[in-house]
């Protein structure tokens, strides 16, 4: 069974994931991956259910507070499906649940690692964001996925697919969806800006013109 830490989020394995933790039950998980390396899983809650989630490892706990409060450093590890939930773990606070570890392909493709890149440049250049981050071929699919512009249901859907090949085409056709509206939005800014401003226009020429 493993320990389960259900969050309105999507955790993807080598993801490195800060949290502040709060609540009693989770500052007792937490003190249980550090005194006894304790792993656990972060399941996604998304439409009023929980079913795949990824495995965490913590890393270090950055910082402690007085009331027993923490700032904790995650990495994800596996994926998993949820096949039984349990309220509680035995004998613990936090909940728990009987899981299925899933197999994944993972191999790759370099020229669709190279088509992802380059509608990843083109949606940066279209929001104009400074300093956007820089990946190097070859990278998997998990390390862009929170970094051009997925819904929460999107990267959920993207946890699920068992197929890197599969994830990196799931990428690409929603860049080549989400670029045009970004450009149609910043076309519509530009117009709204010349609201008010005289317009310079070239006069038509009616000669040819007939009804």
């Amino acid at each position: 069974m493993l320990p389960l830490f259900p969050l309105q989020t999507v955790v993807y394995p080598k993801e490195r994931l800060s949290l502040h933790i709060f609540e009693k039950r989770y500052q007792q998980l937490i003190n249980d991956c550090a005194e006894e390396g304790v792993l656990f899983g972060i399941p996604t809650y998304i439409d009023e259910k929980l079913e795949y989630g990824t495995e965490v490892k913590l890393q270090k706990i950055a910082q402690k507070y007085p009331g027993g409060e923490s700032d904790v450093i995650c990495e994800g590890t596996r994926i998993f499906r949820i096949t039984n939930f349990y309220q509680q773990f035995p004998g613990k606070l936090y909940a728990g649940g009987e899981v299925e570890f899933l197999t994944d392909n993972d191999s790759s493709e370099e020229e669709l690692q190279e088509e992802l890149l380059k509608n990843i440049a083109i949606l940066y250049v279209e929001l104009t964001i400074d300093n956007p981050p820089v990946f190097d071929i070859p990278f998997i699919s998990y390390q862009v996925a929170h970094k051009i512009g997925l819904s929460l249901h999107q990267e959920y859907h993207l946890l699920k697919l068992r197929n890197e090949v599969e994830r990196l085409k799931y990428l690409i056709s929603h860049l080549k969806k989400t670029i045009p509206v970004v450009r149609e939005m910043n076309n519509a800014k530009k117009a709204i800006k010349m609201n008010g401003h005289f317009k310079n226009f070239d006069p038509l020429d009616f000669e040819d013109f007939k009804l």
